[in-house]
């Protein structure tokens, strides 16, 4: 039996539908993982359609463009040598399934089937394939007829839940979802003999999540025994979600190699040295000998291939690779580089001319604007550091700009930043210098400008047609009027950002457009505390899918950091201002008695808000259910019953009030599982009775007898 092999497995950036682009980015990471020494090569999930094709894969054309690349890999002779496990969709007597294709020599071996498949959260797998349910059954596949000429007139290759014998040990594949259900393939294969397990995915990026899916991997070897490798995408491949890579070898629940979750390479490979007798080792004991004794096994496809070299255990050129601690990003670490990377692939792939941001003075366009400054830090380092995708896709944004000299991040911000202040007579001076200092730090094009012109022209206007003037409240005006008044400023400032994002670049003799950025944070949007069609629409929104609470560390983080850095090296001390203001809409008039402020507004801290994002999305509780759970969390600091009930009942009502401004959404960086994205993840009514009358009546059942209670 064989003893070292070397292992790779690797993290790329695909793109839905990208053909090109796609196979070129796999051909590499073969090469790459051939000039490790690999013998075998795992992809990620649907690699060569890209995970995120959606409906297109409802599409004949996707399957048959999919078989098109898969033959011009066969058919390159340096990808012979190596044993490739690649994603790909496949179509079975006409069910469209999610696959594993493992090839060898320009030959393919087997065909093995995704039979566990995620639909929920982000993931409709469901609607586009079918899970093969016949485990340990396999069945013979007809090759397409330009598929067999290219494999050297083979025509049919095995379909089904099998698992690869080489001469030195057995290989199994799971994908993705598989690895997070209760009956994972993995136990039964590792009893059966597998001794590498492969994990093909396209799993997304999320808050606090990695750590989840890294135990997952690690437990499962803690039981069983084996080597695990896990593939993923990672970039944004044409949606909402960022999927984070984190290519990663295990051995035995021990971490032996670990890619990066962040970052702008297109293609990274990941390999170890593994020696095989430590799985066989791990897994002598007399309890696992007998349930693997009973376990039914798998049908075995042979090759006549070796992973190891016969010789390699006496060769001093190869040498175990030792356990590494896996590494985990903070919170504030991960705001600052996954929106970051996704907006790079955004703009680089959407080939406009920049970004264009309403900069208000509040922290949240100030979070925007520091994501931005992150993307151009992280392109300054990799242009440094030589990679070429990156150096093609910043001289293409550059191309226009005499004499471009990419020294700092703020070079790069100057090219393709764009920022507005467009203040009202509600604006403070604060907010108007504090969005004119942030912009200055990161070296964004900034412009000033009062727009009180547009809003009297439009109050004027309707006050001509109806002969009635609206008012702020303050001046004596109903509440109706006053919401009117604050939503015209609001709609004009969408309004004013896609004519001057339209028309910047033609001012600085720049070709194209610019994209909108939108700066709603999750927590304001589950609430509904926006306008509809104000500056939260956008064409982009990097913060959408992040909380209040988050974003205020974030900032914190990002005054101290080395990642963030003024021109003078210095850090970003003005963003404590940010910190320390309190938010505020500035949509209506300041006076010695009133300053308008959001929590006042919305009746809510950010943090119930939190708390009420999470008890209804992950916790999936009604208004009731979430009351009573609230009820004794909250009256253990300092709420009475009835408080807990009324801001229950606030939250609700007002959830269900505004749950129709979900439905127009800029499309969001998807962080946070509590997000209330109505387009695929958070699917609800956007009419409800807004009263409640029966959750509503239990609670006050609930409330009302427990005063009783507390007076008796």
């Amino acid at each position: 039996m064989g003893h070292l092999v070397v292992l790779a497995t690797c993290s790329l950036n695909q793109w839905a539908l990208d053909w090109h682009g796609n196979r070129e980015r796999i051909l590499k990471s073969i090469h790459l993982a051939k000039r490790a020494g690999a013998k075998l090569r795992v992809g990620p999930e649907l690699e060569i359609s890209g995970y995120g094709c959606l409906d297109h894969f409802l599409e004949s054309d996707t399957y048959l463009h999919s078989w098109e690349m898969l033959g011009k890999i066969l058919a390159d002779p340096s990808t012979h040598g190596i044993l490739l496990d690649i994603g790909m969709p496949v179509l079975h007597r006409n069910v469209k399934y999610n696959c594993r294709v493992i090839c060898l020599d320009g030959k393919i071996l087997y065909i093995k089937p995704k039979m566990a498949l995620c639909n929920d959260g982000n993931y409709r797998e469901m609607r586009y394939f079918t899970a093969w349910a016949r485990p340990r059954q396999w069945e013979p596949y007809v090759l397409p007829r330009s598929i067999s000429a290219i494999v050297g007139g083979t025509t049919e290759v095995p379909f089904g839940d099998c698992v690869l014998a080489t001469r030195d040990t057995v290989i199994g594949a799971e994908t993705c979802e598989e690895l997070f259900t209760p009956a994972a393939p993995h136990i039964d294969m590792s009893l059966a003999g597998v001794e590498i397990i492969t994990n093909s995915s396209g799993s997304h990026h999320e808050l606090r999540k990695l750590d989840v899916r890294i135990d997952l991997m690690q437990e499962a070897l803690r039981k069983c025994g084996g080597v695990y490798l896990y593939a993923n995408q990672r970039g944004c491949d044409g949606d909402r979600l960022y999927y984070d890579g984190c290519a990663s070898i295990m051995l035995n629940g021990q971490m032996l190699a670990q890619g990066a979750q962040f970052a702008l390479a297109d293609v990274e490979v990941v390999t170890a040295t593994i020696d095989l007798e430590e799985v066989r080792s791990h897994r002598f004991s007399a309890s696992r000998g007998v349930q693997a004794s009973k376990v039914e096994p798998f049908h075995r496809i042979q090759t006549d291939f070796a992973l190891s070299d016969p010789n390699g255990l006496l060769s001093l050129d190869l040498c175990p690779t030792q356990p590494i601690t896996p590494h985990y990003w903070t919170p504030e670490q991960e705001i600052s580089l996954g929106p970051a990377c996704w907006l790079w692939d955004y703009l680089r792939r959407s080939k406009q001319a920049g970004f264009f941001l309403p900069l208000s003075g509040g922290i949240d366009s100030c979070a925007t604007a520091m994501i931005v400054f992150s993307m151009c830090r992280l392109v300054h380092d990799a242009f440094a550091a030589g990679d070429e995708q990156v150096k093609a896709d910043v001289d293409f944004l550059t191309r226009d700009v005499d004499n471009f000299t990419f020294d700092s991040p703020q070079a790069l911000a100057n090219v393709i930043m764009h920022t507005v202040f467009m203040g009202t007579e509600n604006s403070s001076r604060e907010t108007r210098q504090r969005a004119k200092d942030l912009a200055a730090a990161i070296g964004a094009y900034h412009l000033d400008l009062d727009m009180d012109s547009c809003v009297s022209a439009v109050r004027s206007l309707f006050g001509a047609v109806t002969g009635l003037t609206p008012r702020f409240r303050s001046a004596g005006g109903s509440a109706r009027e006053n919401l009117a008044l604050q939503n015209i400023q609001a709609r004009l400032r969408m309004v004013l950002a896609y004519l001057f994002a339209q028309l910047l670049p033609l001012v600085r003799s720049r070709p194209g457009a610019l994209l909108v950025l939108g700066s709603a944070n999750v927590d304001e949007t589950l609430r509904g505390y926006l306008t509809k069609y104000d500056c939260s629409s956008a064409d982009i929104n990097p913060i959408g899918g992040i909380s209040k609470t988050d974003l205020k560390g974030f900032i914190k983080y990002a005054s101290l950091s080395d990642h963030f850095r003024l021109s003078n090296h210095q850090p970003f001390a003005l963003l404590t201002d940010f910190i320390d203001a309190v938010p505020t809409a500035e949509l209506e008039p300041i006076t010695e008695t009133y300053v308008q402020s959001d929590e006042a507004d919305m009746g809510l801290t950010y943090e119930e808000l939190s708390v009420f994002g999470r008890l209804r999305k992950i916790d999936r509780l009604g208004a009731y259910g979430a009351f009573t759970k609230l009820l004794h969390r909250w009256t253990r600091s300092g709420y009475t019953p009835r408080m807990v009930m009324e801001k229950t009942q606030l939250f609700f009502r007002y959830y269900a009030i505004n749950r129709h401004k979900s439905t127009t959404l800029t499309p969001a960086y998807h962080a946070e599982a509590y997000s209330p994205d109505d387009n695929r993840f958070d699917l609800r009514p956007f009419l409800y009775n807004v009263n409640w009358p029966w959750p509503f009546a239990k609670m006050n059942e609930v409330v009302e007898k427990l005063e009783k209670e507390q007076t008796v």
